[in-house]
């Protein structure tokens, strides 16, 4: 299959190949589950499990993730079920909850995987721990990536829709976990993605850029929002940055997308001219908003600004900006 990645540009795609035909297959997923070839792709409480920073790339996995073996101890505390992501190099690869495991003594510190001060648990393999995926987004090639945005945003829906919204029963996952249905009236629920547009608008040499309240200091990125129903998206474009700023948008094209499963939204990155430049926030919305220059904007992602600071590595916007930096937004 095609790759879709952009260097850059995390959860761009790898070309996994997710073998929706096989989904219905019960017999084909459980031969596959216990196939010793295969790889269950762990996460805890939302968190997926990590290489060590000196593991070999996994031929299915990719670079960056570790998994499981079928029948491993650990897996004896999943929940929900697995989830069948797809074929990767030929090889079925799964997706499991461990959010129930209780590791034996204090509770390890995975938050601090980064700084080399984690201590890794004897139950995972050797140099392994559950990190924050956001986080840890550039530090997987793209095939991991795939697997881990596409795991994450799954079992965040399974966590959140046990219940069907048609008549209140408990639902159950089928298709792999591709599917929820539910028994009481036999209505099917199916992973929702919630796109949301997200845009560089400039004028001349300036881009706009904003903050929402409760961000870190010095964070300024991309004005963006979601799409409401029966909106095209150039519209969702133009209606966003009005309603946040009170900037008139012009021209509008489309540049990339990029899955963001936090919890399972599609940015989709646009391009959007300005035809006004007075801003008024929203306070609701948005905490400040600013015009700054290509040459300031090269200050911030040398670390040198006194207020904004460099975007976060493989976010869509921080792409954005750098290819409006280098003149390359096209």
């Amino acid at each position: 299959m095609a790759v879709d990645a952009r260097p850059g540009l995390a959860f761009a795609g790898s070309g996994l190949d997710r073998a929706a035909y096989l989904r219905g297959d019960a017999a084909a997923l459980a031969r596959m589950a216990a196939d010793p070839a295969a790889r269950i792709l762990p996460f805890w409480r939302g968190r997926p499990l990590l290489a060590g920073e000196e593991a070999a790339a996994d031929p299915v996995l990719g670079a960056g993730l570790a998994g499981l073996a079928p029948g491993a101890e650990l897996l004896s505390h999943m929940t929900g079920g697995l989830i069948f992501l797809g074929l990767s190099g030929g090889a079925p690869v799964f997706a499991a909850d461990l959010s129930p495991w209780v590791p034996e003594g204090p509770e390890p510190d995975f938050g601090a995987f980064f700084d080399g001060s984690a201590q890794h648990h004897p139950d995972l393999p050797a140099g392994a721990a559950f990190a924050d995926l956001r986080g840890a987004m550039m530090r997987l090639d793209p095939r991991a990536a795939e697997l881990a945005a596409t795991a994450r945003a799954l079992l965040n829906w399974h966590g959140t829709h046990g219940f069907c919204s048609a008549c209140g029963a408990a639902s159950a996952p089928a298709l792999g976990g591709w599917q929820r249905i539910c028994p009481a009236c036999n209505t099917q629920h199916f992973p929702r993605t919630d796109p949301c547009v997200i845009m560089c608008v400039t004028r001349g040499n300036s881009v706009l850029l904003g903050r929402s309240p409760g961000w870190p200091e010095g964070m300024y990125s991309c004005l963006a929002g979601f799409m409401e129903p029966g909106e095209p998206v150039e519209s969702a474009v133009r209606r966003e940055v009005f309603e946040e700023t009170a900037v008139r948008v012009g021209p509008v094209r489309l540049l990339v997308s990029q899955p963001w499963p936090f919890p399972a939204s599609l940015m989709i990155g646009c391009a959007a001219e300005a035809t006004s430049t007075e801003i008024a926030c929203d306070p609701a919305e948005i905490e400040d908003a600013l015009w700054i220059s290509r040459e300031r904007l090269a200050a911030v992602f040398a670390g040198v600004d006194p207020v904004i600071r460099a975007p976060r590595s493989g976010a869509i916007a921080g792409w954005m900006l750098r290819q409006w930096l280098a003149d390359r937004l096209h």
